[in-house]
């Protein structure tokens, strides 16, 4: 790993906000494609799924997620679980990052993709109990329709529109469903 990664890596943890956010979009813009260095911070991204900053657990998801295309001893299979967890956190918004972002593990493999849309369905239905359940449901249908969109896979289709036929209020049905006709 090059130094400015290395120091971008750090900085996720700064007290300053700018220079945060600029790690942030410089890890995410590095992560975009395959990276050799997964594994040097692999453990520490893992560990900052349950950081105090909540700005730090958002990033650490995102991170995380960019860094599934880098995984071919395939550690997401045993760290996927803490990066679900995300999906529940005390702060909406962090959850959502994490939501909007784990799509991108279900495009890697085959393992990947089950792991992933059986942690989707687990969420779509336990979600229901909470405060912004709809929006969460479409945050998942958004994350399978992504998946099906990079892999056409039938059953990911199916997954979802099963899916939406559990919401028993007809106009939420009817928003879900406007994902799965483009």
């Amino acid at each position: 790993m090059d130094e400015v990664t290395r120091q971008n890596i750090e900085a996720i943890h700064s007290q300053d906000k700018d220079l945060q956010n600029k790690a942030y979009f410089a890890v995410i813009e590095a992560t975009d494609q395959p990276v050799d260095w997964a594994y040097d911070v692999w453990g520490q991204i893992v560990a900052d799924l349950r950081h105090k900053d909540n700005h730090v657990r958002a990033i650490a998801a995102q991170v995380l997620c960019n860094l599934a295309k880098s995984d071919p001893e395939k550690r997401m299979l045993k760290d996927f679980n803490a990066l679900l967890a995300v999906t529940k956190d005390t702060h909406f918004v962090t959850a959502r990052h994490c939501m909007q972002a784990l799509w991108k593990v279900g495009v890697v493999g085959k393992p990947q993709q089950q792991l992933l849309v059986d942690g989707l369905e687990g969420r779509f239905n336990e979600c229901i109990t909470e405060k912004n359940c709809t929006l969460i449901r479409y945050d998942i249908l958004q994350s399978l329709r992504n998946v099906y969109d990079v892999l056409p896979d039938e059953s990911i289709r199916a997954k979802a529109l099963a899916l939406i036929e559990t919401e028993t209020a007809a106009k939420y049905r009817k928003k879900y469903a406007t994902l799965w006709r483009k």
